[in-house]
């Protein structure tokens, strides 16, 4: 068996050990604004509820690994002490993942991620519309565990307004466990999903995807492509050229036809089954040649 003293080793690979170790984990989809009230949205699986009366959530951002800054998020709370914590189903995860880029300040997460912002009643922060379930809260205390990389800092939250969608309720008024399909979290790019098992999300681009606010009207609005989907494509350094969308279609006889029919529903759905497929370069290619914008 491998020992380790946590003192011994760096604080990356201990990080990796204990993610990788304890699992599955919640995910807290924190949406909160700074002083001036602009939005920010994003997750933690350092996250979970601990008591009921009073109703408590408590998550925890960490100062970053790498150079001991700390996150927007808990800038926010600090300075407002509020925040909206909304649950992740597997409908989200691809523009949930998409929203953990760090954005510089000041930029929406919320028009990145392609996600609907509701307002709160109770509090100043946006509630996510696609969320199943948002908790309202009131930020009770800030603990910092440490001033060193890798940190936490636990944000104990009071729920003062629960929001459940009526879609995941059963006959007896419960949250049925199938219809609300939560995900959480495991190690390095491993997600788990209720009842069905381990899948992967590839990590958000450290050099800033394009989010879903850039994709093009007619490829956002598409009534086959999903949020994951819209997610996906979201999550890329930039759109494919011309030239690159003209030999795309040039080598393919599946694409030309496809284009050909005119049928823009058809063409969403090929480019639907390549991201499914992880093939995101090659459905923006195709998306690209079909849209009439």
């Amino acid at each position: 068996m491998l020992t380790i003293d946590p003192k011994e080793i760096p604080t990356a690979k201990l990080h990796g050990y204990l993610l990788g170790a304890v699992g599955p984990r919640p995910i807290a989809f924190a949406s909160t604004v700074n002083a001036e009230g602009i939005p920010n949205l994003s997750p933690y699986s350092f996250f979970n509820v601990f008591s009921a009366n009073p109703p408590i959530l408590i998550f925890s951002p960490a100062r970053r690994v790498r150079n001991n800054t700390t996150k927007h998020t808990l800038e926010n709370v600090k300075a407002t002490k509020e925040v909206v914590i909304n649950v992740v189903n597997y409908d989200i995860v691809q523009q949930m993942s998409l929203s953990s880029t760090e954005y510089p300040e000041g930029v929406n997460e919320f028009e990145k991620s392609g996600l609907t912002m509701v307002a709160s009643e109770t509090v100043a922060p946006f509630r996510v519309k696609e969320s199943p379930v948002q908790f309202e809260c009131k930020v009770v205390e800030v603990r910092p565990l440490g001033t060193e990389g890798g940190a936490g800092n636990l944000v104990i939250c009071e729920v003062t307004k629960m929001h459940i969608d009526e879609a995941v309720i059963n006959a007896q008024g419960a949250i049925d466990q199938d219809r609300i399909d939560l995900v959480s979290r495991m190690g390095g790019n491993w997600y788990s999903r209720a009842n069905k098992g381990l899948f992967e999300v590839p990590k958000p681009l450290s050099s800033l995807g394009i989010g879903v606010d850039r994709i093009p009207e007619g490829i956002r609005l598409s009534k086959v492509l999903t949020g994951n989907d819209l997610g996906k494509l979201g999550n890329v350094e930039a759109m494919p050229d011309q030239e690159a969308v003209e030999a795309f279609v040039s080598e393919s006889v599946e694409v030309r036809k496809v284009l050909s029919s005119g049928d823009t529903e058809k063409i969403h759905e090929l480019a639907r089954t390549y991201l499914d497929q992880n093939r995101v370069v090659e459905a923006w290619k195709l998306l690209l040649a079909g849209n009439r914008e």
